[in-house]
């Protein structure tokens, strides 16, 4: 996997970069406390990523509000669309389907839903036959408003189809809401008040959402099918045994004890555990000027806990390899090599393209199996419902920067090298992958993400480098935060 990765074996040593040696670890025995620390390091960390993983279940899934999303999404762009395309692009029925995702979202949410969701839903069901229910929504959105509000939801109610109005009448009954109402709502709101008026969406806007329902829906199959076509190649280049060799295995000449101590002692235990417990309180009247801007205030909370998760094992790492100063091996223990850059770039696309498919038929095998097990990362939900640039933008670099510089640091950088060097290469991206996934501490995700663990080491493994590693892991929390960005809007 991954051809045009840099430099490997076997090919014109006028083009590659002279291949570094494995520097076998040390064999003198650690100390007695170091292997205490590491030993309670490790159980701390398995009963706090237990527990992490069990409270997973619990969370929810933000499976149902993507497909929500999408949902409004296609019935905003419907008007927009060719008679002939609209069951291939909007669904065969999406009021149908709307309604149903919509339905299922209030019945699942913890509160009585937003005043745009109750309208919104009793105009899908009026729409859909299914008056009654649509009544008893709008008596109850009647008391969830405040006054100013009631004669719009009074109109609706005065039969299943309320009188038809002007324009000038029209706008006076939806001004009090148009804070609160998505374009989806007002065009719903539009269609029932003026029924016999054309132009109740904006044709913008209509444009706008079929070029994100494109973006969201048939960009993700192209590149499915684009990555199947890559690993069929690939597997035609191993059976006819062409592709090249991969490159030596480097990295720090760390025990596993060492290790254990970085990821389960720095990493877990003073990382994910200790920071957030002393910096959040810290944080929280550095934030307060921010109460009025909350989706900011969390954007800054979350890059800043995670700026504080990075300190303690990165100064660990940074420990254990001082004793090794003027031993590196060319390009450094951790392997970065980012140039040149058009191979980097190559082999980060080329492996995330050939992962997709697998991480897709993974989560497809879980859904399966256990259905939605829930347990989504927090941030995807923040994501999906933020509409503050500058959070947008806290949220972009937590994901994009700095959790592929830290994650592939320590996963690729450090933990598969030490695996590799003693129970060889396949056993090295496979646990290390497992390792990796665990410490998402989702269990519905969790076959997912080793899948794109096995990846990133494979990435690692064949190209003898670092950085590719870290532009295919941002690329792909950039396409994903992409998604999300483009359902939110």
């Amino acid at each position: 996997m991954g051809a045009g990765m840099g430099a490997r074996r076997g090919e014109n040593p006028r083009h590659c970069l002279p291949v570094p040696q494995r520097l076998a670890p040390s064999s003198t025995a650690p100390p007695r406390w170091k292997l205490l620390l590491a030993a309670v390091s490790l159980l701390l960390c398995s009963l706090l990523w237990l527990n992490g993983l069990l409270q997973s279940l619990d969370r929810p899934s933000v499976g149902n509000a993507l497909e929500l999303r999408q949902r409004q999404l296609q019935m905003l762009a419907a008007p927009a669309l060719p008679d002939r395309l609209k069951p291939l692009l909007a669904g065969p029925d999406v009021l149908e389907q709307l309604t149903i995702a919509l339905e299922e979202s209030l019945a699942a949410g913890p509160g009585p839903g937003s005043p745009d969701q109750l309208l919104q839903l009793a105009l899908l069901q009026r729409r859909g036959e299914r008056a009654e229910a649509g009544a008893g929504l709008l008596e109850r959105l009647r008391a969830q408003v405040p006054p100013e509000r009631h004669e719009l939801v009074v109109l609706l109610e005065s039969s299943p189809d309320p009188p038809s109005v002007d324009r000038q009448r029209a706008a006076a009954l939806t001004a009090p809401w148009q804070d609160d109402l998505s374009p989806l709502t007002s065009q719903l709101l539009c269609q029932a008040l003026e029924p016999g008026q054309a132009d109740c969406g904006d044709p913008r806007r209509q444009g706008g959402a079929l070029a994100r329902l494109l973006a969201v829906s048939w960009l993700p199959a192209l590149l499915l099918l684009l990555g199947v076509a890559l690993l069929l190649r690939q597997l035609w280049l191993r059976i006819r045994r062409r592709h090249p060799a991969s490159p030596a295995l480097v990295g720090p000449p760390l025990d596993l004890v060492d290790v254990t101590l970085l990821i389960a002692g720095g990493f877990v235990v003073l990382g994910e555990l200790s920071v957030p417990l002393l910096l959040a309180p810290a944080l929280r009247p550095l934030l307060a000027p921010l109460d009025a801007t909350p989706a900011l205030q969390q954007g800054l909370q979350v890059l800043l806990l995670y700026l504080g998760l990075m300190v303690p094992p990165l100064l660990i790492l940074a420990t254990q390899l001082r004793p090794l100063a003027g031993r590196e091996p060319a390009n450094g223990w951790l392997q970065w090599r980012w140039r040149p850059a058009g191979s980097a770039i190559r082999g980060a696309l080329g492996q995330l393209l050939m992962v997709l498919p697998l991480v897709t038929f993974a989560g497809w095998l879980v859904e399966r199996l256990l259905g939605d097990p829930g347990g989504s990362n927090p941030l995807l939900d923040l994501v999906l419902t933020a509409r503050d640039p500058a959070a947008l933008l806290c949220f972009g670099v937590t994901a994009m920067v700095l959790a592929p510089l830290f994650e592939e640091t320590l996963f690729r950088g450090v933990l598969l090298p030490a695996l590799g060097q003693r129970w060889g290469d396949t056993a090295g991206v496979l646990v290390s992958a497992l390792v990796f996934g665990l410490a998402h501490l989702s269990l519905g995700e969790l076959l997912p993400l080793v899948v794109l663990g096995a990846g990133l080491g494979w990435l690692r493994l064949h190209s003898g480098r670092l950085g590719p590693c870290v532009l295919m892991h941002g690329l792909w929390n950039g396409f994903t935060f992409t998604n999300l960005v483009l359902l939110a809007v």
